[in-house]
């Protein structure tokens, strides 16, 4: 991956991507950065910051809940390990008014919008058939499991928000846009076309964000597609930017810049973020069968957290700050471990309680059947 950038969105074959942070953590002062250096130069010190706390409690919390599962305690566990900066620069470029649609390894982005952690422990322990209430959760929608469709989900919102009126009314506390996040093995799914073809029609409010994470499970991104994947966009006539996805001022700048837009009218971006999947696909994929340890050390010396970290030193930031959030980190990874072992198995009815807004005779049928069926048993000790 180059260390140039791209200054717009118009979509180059040849260029590199948006990158503002090297990775000794230096930021790149240039006719080339120059579109995004006055955003990052008025961020205060607390918002950067706060990009680094929201960083590494993502990968505590990350880390925890994978060794949680081998424990034991939960059914399945999607590491985020290594994607901490897109999703952290991107989430905080959205405002309050924003809805946020993920699929099912976007942890740092749900904790930026407010999830508590445990939630997503819930959804994959299988305490849960939802997980939480966007409209309590900051506008953050459900995981998604079902590869590629919440993308569709998004562009329905957007157009809804469009219909709705609530965009390019100049006011900053009513527009509203939408941003999708998906990986790079979700764009060989139709869904996924067909919300680029459907938000590119009708101009709706929203970016599509690409987490390109260089493995759909164990197919490398190049079997998928011959071209790098922000070109999609552009066949959707869909302005698209390739970023550095372990730059989460890169992340940060470009998100804005395209968030805006999207508000103002201009109609979807698309971002494609450049990052690596350190840790395996989920925890039921061992990643050795078919990737290299040449390939995965190159990118673990490319760690997001370490980079914005050098970053932060050279502008000062002092050794108590880190050690500070080390100490937040390790409290939230002992929180989450003690509510995990206090989550009690969820009553027989939750599974019928929703399937209709009202009762249903087949529902009753099978709630009564099951219950007959446990009580044969009789009691255990």
């Amino acid at each position: 991956m180059g260390h140039g950038v791209r200054p717009t969105a118009e979509s180059d074959p040849g260029a590199a991507p948006v990158q503002l942070l090297d990775t000794a953590g230096v930021l790149q002062v240039s006719d080339a950065t120059a579109e995004f250096l006055p955003v990052i130069e008025a961020l205060s010190d607390d918002t950067l910051r706060s990009f680094h706390r929201d960083m590494v409690l993502t990968r505590r919390f990350d880390d925890e809940a994978g060794n949680l599962q081998r424990q034991g305690q939960l059914a399945l566990w999607v590491p985020s390990h290594g994607q901490e900066a897109a999703q952290v620069g991107s989430a905080r470029a959205t405002r309050p008014q924003d809805h946020l649609f993920p699929s099912y390894r976007e942890h740092a982005v749900g904790m930026v919008r407010g999830i508590d952690p445990v939630d997503v422990v819930r959804l994959l322990r299988g305490n849960t058939h939802g997980g939480w209430d966007p409209a309590e959760r900051q506008n953050f929608h459900l995981y998604t499991l079902v590869i590629g469709s919440q993308t569709l989900h998004a562009t329905g919102y957007a157009m809804g928000v469009a219909i709705d009126g609530d965009y390019a009314t100049g006011d900053p506390e009513r527009d509203t846009a939408v941003i999708t996040y998906f990986g790079d093995g979700a764009t060989s799914q139709g869904d996924v076309n067909e919300a680029f073809i459907f938000a590119a029609s009708f101009q709706t409010p929203q970016v599509f964000f690409l987490q390109n994470n260089q493995w759909a499970i164990s197919v490398p991104v190049a079997t998928q597609s011959r071209t790098p994947l922000y070109l999609r966009g552009t066949g959707f006539g869909i302005p698209s930017t390739q970023i550095d996805g372990n730059d989460v001022l890169a992340s940060y700048a470009v998100t804005l810049r395209d968030m805006d837009a999207a508000r103002a009218g201009g109609g979807p971006r698309f971002i494609e973020a450049m990052t690596y999947r350190i840790g395996a696909h989920t925890t039921s994929d061992d990643p050795t069968k078919y990737r290299t340890d040449d390939e995965l050390q190159s990118w673990v010396a490319r760690d997001p957290i370490v980079r914005f970290e050098l970053f932060l030193r050279s502008r000062g930031e002092s050794d108590a700050f880190f050690a500070s959030i080390e100490e937040e980190a390790n409290d939230l990874a002992e929180d989450v471990r003690k509510r995990t072992l206090a989550l009690e198995k969820p009553d027989n009815d939750s599974m019928f309680r929703h399937v209709y807004s009202e009762r249903h005779p087949r529902i009753d049928e099978q709630r009564e059947w099951l219950s007959n069926y446990e009580s044969s048993f009789g009691e255990t000790s």
